[in-house]
């Protein structure tokens, strides 16, 4: 199995845990004399198959992410981590960015002056160098996702 298949079957594990607890919860209780719509024992055994499924996966994906890596030396944990962090600081960029860009317009001189703290345009280009570096980080983890094979 690929790499990328078994984060397709996490992410289907998952939302597939989501449901079986919605749906444990609607037929947790009933009315006296009435029945559930679906056995409650039957879902948390169907639970408790999709979690065992679930645990066995993260460890191999893990395990997998350590050892894999790029030409360059670097694992996937590491690459996940640089894009995760990247996208933390693109975002607090774009958010000082657009802040400093909308200045107040004064409609009389005696108003108070606002000025921006910092340049804009050079932290866009920061954010685009950034933006550019994302890209490549998360092809090279795509890429990386379907040429692995998990043990």
């Amino acid at each position: 199995m690929k790499l990328a298949e078994a984060l397709q079957e996490r992410a289907d594990l998952n939302r597939r845990i989501e449901q079986l607890n919605s749906r444990l919860y609607r037929n947790s209780k009933v009315q006296q004399g009435r029945n559930p719509e679906e056995d409650p024992a039957e879902l948390i055994s169907e639970l408790d198959g999709c979690i065992a499924r679930l645990e066995y996966l993260i460890a191999k994906i893990n395990i997998c992410n350590c050892n894999t890596k790029t030409p360059d030396g670097k694992s996937i944990t590491e690459l996940i981590a640089k894009r995760d962090c990247l996208k933390i600081k693109i975002d607090a960029y774009r958010d000082l960015a657009g802040n400093a860009s909308s200045l107040c317009d004064r409609v009389t001189r005696s108003e108070i002056v606002i000025l921006s703290t910092v340049d804009v345009r050079a932290l866009q280009k920061q954010i685009d160098a950034m933006s550019r570096e994302l890209r490549c980080t998360d092809n090279m983890i795509q890429q990386l996702n379907w040429l692995t094979e998990i043990d």
